[in-house]
């Protein structure tokens, strides 16, 4: 079997606290292959942008990683010095993080902000420059004129296509977006995702996208990951975690949404909040909440129990993975 080009083993991070760590990323592991579309969704505060932050070497104190490894081509960026780091992040790996429209310069033009990140990775000439920022500004639908614009002369979507095509420059075989569509319109969301998906595809890169909106990755997404609490609690194939979902926290936030097409369901969304990670329950932590809980539920924690071609955090499947 190749090799994933990215793969995360036990990987956990904790914030440090007056009242000891937090524990915010519980054992996370992960693979993705090369040009592979993958999801992580969950409601906030579930520790997807701390997963996302820690993959990409992002996290500053008071978050450290506590255990696990980050595999990118077979190297780990946990262990690797921020030199190296530097080196990799927009030539081999990029991150689009969220409110994204916000993270341009403000008193700098594009052509400015997209020089400064080619100078940064070697030598370009002046006309190389421009004909790259020319050509990545076209592969996201922006007229390359823009390229004399400031930030507050562009809308909130073009700014976050800009940031995208910034993501693009140096053809990275990664590109990691945390919530990238959260402040756009559902128009303008679902616009992105169609313009996301086409350049993966016309240029071979792989996605991790990070949101809260299962319905936004359902027709874009190959693997889904769900997290809860800090930990994932299914992944597997999109398109069976839609249609055949293992978990019953998968369940509640696939029947918290809407659905434009079919008869009119009522929507029962998910009864109480996620808990505090700096104390979480006993056995499963998402028992407090569960329609499906059992006493064994209180005690014990569930492993990921494979469920056909998906996995799953519990316990309703512990006799299945035991056959």
């Amino acid at each position: 079997m190749p090799e994933p080009l990215l793969d995360v083993t036990g990987l956990s991070v904790a914030y440090d606290t007056a009242r000891g760590p937090v524990l915010a990323v519980d054992d996370v592991e992960l693979s993705l292959e090369r040009g592979e579309f993958m999801a992580v969704v969950g409601e906030s505060g579930c520790g997807k942008s701390t997963l996302m932050f820690a993959v990409a070497g992002l996290l500053n104190p008071p978050a450290r990683i506590t255990g696990g490894a980050v595999r990118f081509r077979g190297e780990d960026l946990v262990t690797m010095s921020e030199r190296d780091l530097n080196a990799l992040r927009w030539r081999d790996f990029s991150v689009v993080l969220q409110s994204a429209m916000n993270a341009l310069n403000p008193v700098a033009t594009l052509a400015a902000q997209y020089k400064d990140a080619m100078a940064a990775h070697g030598t370009h000439t002046a006309e190389e420059i421009h004909a790259r920022s020319t050509e990545v500004l076209e592969l996201v639908g922006i007229d390359p004129v823009h390229l004399r614009s400031y930030p507050h002369q562009l809308s909130g979507g073009m700014r976050q296509r800009a940031m995208i095509a910034m993501a693009l420059l140096l053809t990275p075989d990664l590109v990691i977006m945390d919530e990238p569509t959260s402040a756009l319109d559902v128009v303008a969301q679902r616009s992105l995702m169609v313009q996301i998906k086409e350049l993966q595809q016309l240029l071979g890169f792989a996605v991790v996208f990070v949101t809260h909106d299962m319905s936004l990755v359902s027709h874009f997404s190959d693997q889904l990951l769900v997290m809860y609490a800090g930990q994932v609690v299914e992944q597997g194939p999109t398109r069976t975690v839609f249609d055949r979902p293992a978990h019953p926290y998968s369940r509640g936030l696939l029947e918290a949404f809407p659905s434009i097409r079919g008869p009119r369901v009522p929507l029962r969304g998910i009864p109480g909040s996620p808990p505090d990670l700096s104390a979480p329950p006993a056995g499963c932590r998402f028992h407090p909440r569960c329609p499906l809980v059992q006493e064994q539920c209180h005690t014990t924690e569930p492993a990921l129990y494979q469920v056909g071609e998906a996995h799953s955090r519990c316990l309703l499947h512990l006799t299945e993975a035991a056959r």
